[in-house]
């Protein structure tokens, strides 16, 4: 299994540039627990970038505890259940998280 960095890695290489059309955003990933921290991918222009570090004014910003972000990202959770049961908090433009999962491969 990946770990939490790991997944940040690689997330500019799982992007899908042709479902993000005419998206500009900021998202800013707050990842607690053991191997967390805080990430902030820059969408733009087709492309993704993924930086260490908080964003200075993200358009969505994303809580979860590590071993859930790892669930969700290995398909033992889904995003809409843990953001139910409040294990997943977002703050921000609830449209561009809701259009998250389409715009990453799996």
């Amino acid at each position: 299994m990946p770990t939490v960095k790991e997944t940040f890695d690689a997330m500019p290489g799982r992007f899908r540039g042709d479902k993000a059309a005419g998206t500009t955003a900021v998202i800013q990933y707050d990842v607690s627990g053991e191997g967390g921290g805080t990430w902030h991918a820059v969408i733009k222009d087709g492309t993704c970038s993924v930086n260490a570090g908080a964003a200075t004014s993200p358009n969505l910003t994303l809580q979860i505890a590590a071993q859930d972000w790892l669930d969700m990202l290995s398909g033992k959770q889904s995003g809409q259940m843990l953001f139910m049961s409040g294990k997943l908090k977002v703050k921000g433009d609830m449209g561009l998280a809701m259009k998250l999962g389409s715009m990453f491969q799996m």
